[in-house]
């Protein structure tokens, strides 16, 4: 049961280090893991940056939106090949991060355009979120137990069950969740408990990548490692995005 319930980020299944050994030269290690995470990181900041930049010379969101559209196709594209590819992964990776900062960047400035100044609110705290959770992981305060795995498992396969339910329903024109997505107790209240689970789930990345590492897997796995990250942090930062949006419109 743990090893079918280790991580719920699709990009780090169980299944993600089957057939991944390196029978010869180098192997993933930790801090080769940690450098390719910051390469990805920089690489969505720089594309980022730069729909951001178009967004205030033109302050305009709809300036950034065929961009957007391209991150958000490619990047899915990028996201695929990726999973079924592993092999790819070091240039696949890079690639995904890129296309996602253009999704990252026009969907800040449709919040910032609303909100002014919630972007860099929600940076800050994404970027906090991890670094306190990975301290609290490495220093053995949050320990990763079955019955963590499977409720962290268990908690988001719910939440996307849910907003595929209500993208579904959207459809036919059916808003049988409004609330959820309003500014009010329950609308907060859910976005909290999303936030929570979204952040969670970084912890049970460390613990798989710390698992692939101790297994020995290839020296590309690290680039494979640092995009199963990316794809929590991005999930995360957007969840608080919508967090500080509920918060903000009750002011």
């Amino acid at each position: 049961m743990a090893q079918l319930m280790r991580t719920s980020n699709p990009a780090l299944s169980d299944q993600a280090f089957q057939g991944e050994h390196a029978a010869f030269g180098e192997t993933m290690t930790l801090q080769g893991t940690a450098n390719k995470t910051g390469i990805l990181l920089l690489c969505a900041m720089a594309t980022a940056a730069w729909t951001w930049n178009i967004y205030l010379h033109s302050n305009s969101p709809e300036a950034v939106y065929p961009l957007g559209i391209l991150g958000v196709i490619g990047g899915l594209i990028a996201a695929i090949v990726t999973i079924f590819k592993k092999s790819w992964a070091p240039v696949t990776a890079p690639l995904y991060a890129l296309l996602e900062g253009l999704v990252l960047g026009m969907v800040s400035s449709i919040f910032e355009a609303r909100f002014p100044g919630i972007a860099i609110q929600a940076v800050s705290l994404t970027f906090g979120t991890l670094l306190m959770l990975l301290l609290a992981y490495r220093t053995g305060v949050i320990r990763v137990t079955e019955k963590f795995r499977l409720g962290v498992v268990a908690a988001t396969g719910g939440i996307a069950l849910f907003y595929f339910l209500t993208f579904i329903l959207s459809l036919f024109h059916i808003n049988a969740f409004q609330s959820v997505y309003a500014a009010g107790a329950i609308g907060i209240g859910f976005s909290i408990f999303v936030v929570i689970v979204a952040a969670l789930n970084l912890v049970l990345d460390f613990d798989f990548i710390e698992t692939g590492v101790n297994s020995g897997a290839p020296k590309y796995m690290e680039w494979y490692g640092a995009f199963g990250l990316m794809v929590t942090l991005i999930w995360l930062y957007l969840e608080i995005l919508r967090l500080l949006s509920k918060l903000r419109s009750r002011d």
